[in-house]
């Protein structure tokens, strides 16, 4: 009996570090990415002829756009890639992409200097930072699902969202101790370059991490036959309910996510009028409390299933999303603007926590990185990555309560698909084929 716990023990430490290495890198990774979100009122004027501030910001909304366009095909490359050769592997090339367009966005020159290059080398960088992304969703997603045990794959894959705020928080952890040691001036000019240096030293630390993971049991242990059509996509199109799936799951939740996060911060500060430091404190509290309230849900979800999570998603976020962004846009209350910001990521909670493992528990093995993130990749990238240019396009032509009913609207269709599909926990391939072994 004694050793039999032991080895539970053993196995349990064994799977939280791994758990950790993959977290981790996955919390780089999206650093990087938000960083670039976090300082676009910062830099927004180096990379951009002189303007309004809402057209600044619009043509750094555009390139954040842009950077999602090539999700789908990281998602598409590294998937195929992670699904033929391994999930460390493929995690290992996407932090070190991931890495090189931070460096690129640190060192490249000012418009004032090499003028339209430095949009271009702007626009260049994201597009690698992009093809990462979109090859570490779908991977990450796969391989903590496959490593957690049975009974608790909600509760660790839901850390794929604990890093992925977790690095957002990071960026705005770096946005507030730059503020409070440099002044405006300074950080327009060249405090905003720090941050993506940071990003591009921390994920030489993660390199190595990774390189240190265990490639998962369900790769390992796929047969001669079955990594024959592995990672192609004539394999995918086998499961076209499957991808239908992962489009439907995806709409809202991105389209909510980004809004309440990376669009907000530019909303409480251009359209409700609060200062940017303030600003900066309200996401980094409200984005702690939402990372805390992850692994909560999904162990919540190992318990009574994923389905009832992605209700109160589904419902919350069709109902309240727009009465929510008219009080915030009438209300001037720090208070008030945290309070309802909290409120949204609430609601997004019955998403984000458990839509990997969600996804996983659709596919097979030998499709499992590619089916996770193709499908999404290309959700994310045309309405996700597209979430705040429009909210800003909707602003500049006076317009802007029309995006509130747009989300809600995303939500809702997401909600429909939540209705018509099976409890993923008890129809999983994950545990279909380990019952097979």
């Amino acid at each position: 009996m004694a050793e039999a716990k032991f080895a539970e023990r053993a196995q349990s430490r064994h799977i939280a570090s791994n758990i950790l290495k993959g977290s981790l890198g996955n919390m780089i990774e999206w650093y990087d990415w938000y960083a670039y979100a976090a300082f676009a009122v910062y830099f927004s004027t180096d990379f951009f002829p002189a303007g309004d501030t809402t057209s600044q910001l619009l043509n750094t909304a555009a390139i954040f756009a842009i950077g999602f366009l090539m999700r789908p095909i990281g998602s598409l490359i590294m998937g195929r890639y992670a699904d033929r050769h391994g999930r460390r592997a493929a995690l290992t090339l996407s932090i070190t992409i991931m890495a090189s367009g931070s460096l690129v966005i640190a060192v490249t020159p000012n418009y004032q200097t090499i003028g339209v290059f430095a949009p271009i080398i702007l626009v260049l960088a994201r597009l690698f930072q992009g093809l990462s992304l979109g090859g570490e969703y779908g991977t990450s997603a796969t391989y903590l699902s496959e490593m957690a045990n049975r009974g608790r794959r909600g509760f660790y894959s839901s850390f794929q969202y604990v890093t992925l705020v977790g690095g957002q928080l990071v960026a705005l952890g770096v946005q507030i101790i730059l503020q409070l040691i440099l002044n405006e001036a300074q950080l327009q000019t060249w405090g905003w370059r720090i941050p993506f240096v940071i990003g591009a030293f921390g994920a030489l630390i993660v390199l190595w991490l990774r390189l240190t993971m265990d490639e998962s049991e369900q790769f390992k242990n796929m047969s001669g036959k079955t990594k024959k059509d592995a990672g192609t996509l004539k394999a995918l199109l086998k499961y076209p309910r499957a991808v239908l799936t992962v489009v439907g799951l995806t709409l809202g939740g991105t389209v909510a996510f980004y809004t309440y996060t990376t669009y907000l911060q530019k909303f409480m500060i251009n359209s409700v009028g609060l200062d940017k430091e303030v600003v900066s404190i309200i996401n980094f509290v409200a984005l702690l409390i939402f990372l805390i309230l992850q692994p909560l849900a999904g162990l919540l979800s190992d318990h009574i299933g994923r389905k009832p999570l992605l209700y109160v998603f589904g419902i919350g976020g069709t109902i309240v999303t727009v009465p929510l962004f008219m009080l915030m846009q009438s209300a001037h209350s720090v208070t008030a603007a945290f309070l309802l910001m909290m409120l949204g990521l609430l609601i997004v909670t019955g998403y984000t926590s458990i839509n990997a493992i969600v996804k996983a528990e659709l596919f097979p093995t030998e499709i499992r990185a590619l089916g996770v993130g193709l499908p999404y990749g290309l959700t994310v990238a045309i309405f996700g990555g597209t979430a705040e240019f429009v909210a800003l396009w909707f602003k500049s032509i006076g317009i802007e309560t029309l995006f509130f009913f747009y989300v809600a609207a995303c939500i809702f269709i997401s909600l429909l698909v939540y209705w018509r599909m099976q409890e993923s926990s008890k129809s999983s391939y994950i545990e279909a084929e380990l019952e097979e072994e």
